[in-house]
């Protein structure tokens, strides 16, 4: 049990080794690959390089799928598109060795909640499906979302996880924006499995939720770190500008603990 503390952010395939190996003196055992604007890893001689070098380093891999993700839209070919999007970061996982693929699960936009959450739901099971046929051992992460008026409550990742199987990535800045407070001990109760995946980072927000993520205080780390479970694991990514300076720092807060 313990945390993992890393940024959201390999960079370059050129480069992904020599950041892996710092990142791995400074003390992280985790990385997001950001796949947010469509992945970008695509030879497998590079996959299988980077993953052997994650696996040697001791540091977890997770991608974060792309962007322009949307499993309730009213366009049926859009939904298709998402879930081949998502699922291309899986296969693509799969050959990195990466433990999940966290995304965006989608918007209301004319609906109402529950047929979104029943679209959604349904999506992610066709999902799960196709990573059962292909064996692939990568889990999908629905993520909690900080926009008031976007799908992605505490409360409805929960459910996902319970109706499909699928993971869930807890972004404690996004239940900020989106709650104005984080109610840390319901958060213990709606997700009680054994091994948690985190983001975090400072945030700006507003009545309508996220604005946009800033620098980490100390504080914040402080709060959060004083506020997790002890008996779990833990992965934390920080989405941070300054995502491997505030990664340190969380490092060094959970060290002083």
């Amino acid at each position: 049990m313990g945390i993992k503390f890393g940024p959201a952010g390999l960079g370059p395939v050129k480069t992904a080794v020599e950041t892996l190996e710092r990142y791995h003196e400074l003390g992280f055992r985790a990385c997001e690959i950001a796949f947010t604007r469509g992945p970008y890893i695509k030879d497998e001689k590079d996959m299988r390089v980077i993953r052997e070098a994650a696996e040697r380093l001791g540091i977890q891999l997770t991608i974060h799928a792309p962007y322009y993700v949307n499993l309730n839209s009213d366009d049926p070919e859009k939904v298709e598109m998402s879930k081949k999007r998502i699922l291309s970061c899986c296969k693509i996982g799969e050959k990195l060795g990466v433990r999940y693929v966290v995304f965006h699960p989608g918007y209301y936009g004319k609906m109402n909640p529950e047929t979104t959450y029943n679209n959604i739901r349904d999506a992610i099971i066709d999902m799960q499906d196709e990573i059962k046929k292909n064996k692939w051992k990568v889990q999908i992460a629905a993520e909690t979302m900080g926009k008031v008026n976007v799908f992605g409550s505490i409360d409805q990742i929960a459910n996902l996880v319970k109706d499909t199987g699928c993971s869930f990535c807890i972004d404690y800045a996004h239940i900020l924006a989106r709650d104005k407070k984080v109610d840390y001990k319901r958060v213990e109760e709606l997700f009680p499995q054994g091994s948690w995946h985190v983001h975090f980072s400072g945030i700006v927000y507003n009545e309508k939720g996220e604005r946009h993520h800033k620098t980490t205080l100390r504080g914040e780390w402080e709060v959060l770190i004083k506020n997790l479970p002890k008996d779990k694991e833990i992965s934390i990514v920080n989405e941070s500008p300054t995502m491997v300076e505030d990664s340190l720092e969380g490092l060094e807060v959970y060290g002083e603990r």
